[in-house]
């Protein structure tokens, strides 16, 4: 264990030492930012509007965001090591393969979730500062479901990082690979689903498969994590169109969300015991 948290101290400080960190601390707290000051602009008016909608504009922003920051932070974590010509080094210490590959995943979240904390608290201190009617208990346990499930996603697409890493040729193809990811998740999945219903006509049966097919999809889970728990009212009444208004145990969909984590770094850890140096 001593060894992996070495590995993830390492990865961490580098992502300071090369500024990624503070980069995407201040990427997000501005577009959050501007996202909360400027959402209702279409309505004819600037300024902070509900808390609600806040969160609501915030996790559309991180569901696009988050999977493709996770996925360049992680992408060259053991292939950019095989080319530079240090992974047979770092292996010629007491180190073995699991633990490089986990210090390595565990550094690169940490690195993005500090940035997630840093850049959205910012935004939500000064939300919460402007808007004195957010200042309840319900707002601050949004605020929290909204970092925890943030965090989790951007694990998720980290451990993807990871296996694109490992499996790899080389970083070349590992950076397409993981914008070919990112655009198929993020943008190709949802709009095959709708596609699909619209065609079918969102007959009974497709209506009872569908819900569950959303889970398929770590952005879609963290959406639901988020919008339907918001209820009527904000941007999550189309989300919720789509699912049938179906009700989805928190248990269900933080349990997806860990399982997306896992099941890709458990693929990079099964690729990294196999491959030759």
């Amino acid at each position: 264990m001593n060894a992996v948290l070495i590995v993830a101290h390492k990865e961490f400080r580098d992502g300071f030492r090369s500024r990624w960190t503070v980069a995407i601390a201040g990427l997000f707290a501005a577009l959050a930012l501007a996202i909360s000051y400027f959402g209702a602009v279409t309505a004819g008016r600037v300024g902070f509007t509900s808390f609600d909608a806040t969160i609501a504009s915030l996790t559309t922003l991180t569901a696009f965001l988050i999977p493709l920051i996770g996925l360049l932070i992680s992408y060259d974590g053991i292939i950019g090591e095989r080319e530079g010509g240090t992974l047979a080094l770092m292996l010629s210490y007491p180190l073995s393969r699991t633990e490089l590959a986990s210090g390595k995943f565990l550094g690169h979240s940490a690195v993005l979730a500090v940035a997630i904390l840093a850049g959205f608290g910012i935004a939500v201190t000064l939300v919460q500062i402007m808007t004195p009617s957010a200042r309840t208990a319900t707002a601050w346990f949004d605020i929290m479901r909204f970092a925890v499930s943030a965090i989790l996603l951007g694990a998720s697409f980290t451990g993807m990082g990871s296996a694109i890493s490992v499996w790899s040729r080389d970083k070349g193809r590992a950076a397409g690979l993981a914008l070919l990811i990112w655009a198929v998740v993020v943008l190709l999945f949802d709009l095959l689903l709708l596609a699909i219903l619209v065609i079918s006509g969102g007959n009974s049966i497709e209506r009872a498969v569908y819900p569950y097919l959303l889970l398929l999809n770590p952005v879609d889970v963290f959406r639901l994590v988020n919008l339907l728990a918001l209820g009527e009212g904000t941007h999550g009444d189309i989300f919720m169109a789509m699912t049938g208004a179906r009700v989805y145990h928190p248990g269900i969909l933080y349990g997806a969300l860990l399982a997306w984590t896992a099941g890709p770094f458990a693929l990079a850890l099964a690729g990294f015991r196999k491959q030759d140096v």
